[in-house]
């Protein structure tokens, strides 16, 4: 037997016992194809999702702007710069006429031709720091009275009664204004509240100081709560400094 039928012979042989050796091709991977449902599926989560990202760049855009739009601060230190709003130096000062926790009515228009006024606008019942900022003003009111300040009061847009419970808690004797609805605090009157620490604190005041002069028109405004560090204290030395240099640019 040749060579030839002898191997050919052997094929047959191991194809009779099933252990015939031939090329296999790899099995082509399918294609995942998503069914109708699950398709339905994800259009529904990219049309939920658009007005989520659109919110989110514009909530972003909003808080770089002070939350309701204010200036960035580009005057004072560094570690407490502050911006200067409308009104501001030079100004007729806007009226102002709110109830105060220490009783009555407090009237700006009653300080004209008498006493320099500084007007402190504030976040109010949320934010904690801002009343420590007053109880520090309320420590060094001699230092502030150097610089011929006659009168201090706060305005934030809470309730009366609210107020008064915390200055009563807390021992605050500084008037503090009741401006609900934002009726003094806005971009109508003293435009305070575009220095908001975000967008989302609806009426509520930045951290605004304005000086009114005894001829009724301002002598400094120092805007610390917009952008960019939003500050919500400022220490007694640091204001006062403010201040001075306000005055001085006044004068």
């Amino acid at each position: 037997m040749s060579a030839k039928k002898a191997k050919a012979a052997r094929r047959a042989t191991r194809a009779q016992a099933g252990v015939v050796k031939t090329k296999s091709r790899a099995p082509t991977p399918k294609r995942y194809q998503p069914t109708t449902a699950t398709r339905f599926r994800r259009g529904v989560w990219v049309l939920l999702a658009i007005p989520l990202v659109v919110g989110g760049l514009y909530a972003l855009s909003a808080f770089g702007k002070g939350g309701g739009g204010g200036g960035k601060a580009s005057h004072g230190s560094g570690a407490y710069p502050y911006a200067i709003g409308t009104p501001g130096p030079g100004d007729p000062a806007p009226a102002l006429t709110l109830p105060s926790t220490s009783g009555g009515t407090f009237d700006l228009a009653s300080y004209r031709g008498k006493a320099q006024v500084l007007l402190y606008f504030q976040e109010g019942l949320t934010c904690q720091s801002c009343w420590t900022q007053l109880q520090a003003i309320q420590k060094d009111l001699p230092k502030f009275r150097a610089l011929g300040i006659g009168s201090i009061v706060s305005i934030t847009t809470d309730p009366l009664g609210d107020l008064k419970q915390l200055v009563n808690d807390d021992g605050i004797t500084i008037p503090v204004l009741s401006d609900v609805g934002a009726q003094f605090s806005g971009a109508n009157a003293w435009g305070a509240n575009k220095y908001q620490m975000n967008s989302m604190m609806g009426d509520r005041d930045g951290h605004t100081f304005i000086l009114v002069g005894k001829n009724g028109r301002i002598r400094w405004r120092g805007d610390y709560g917009g952008p960019p560090k939003h500050l919500m204290y400022v220490p007694d030395n640091r204001l006062l400094a403010d201040l001075r240099q306000g005055i001085k640019n006044q004068a």
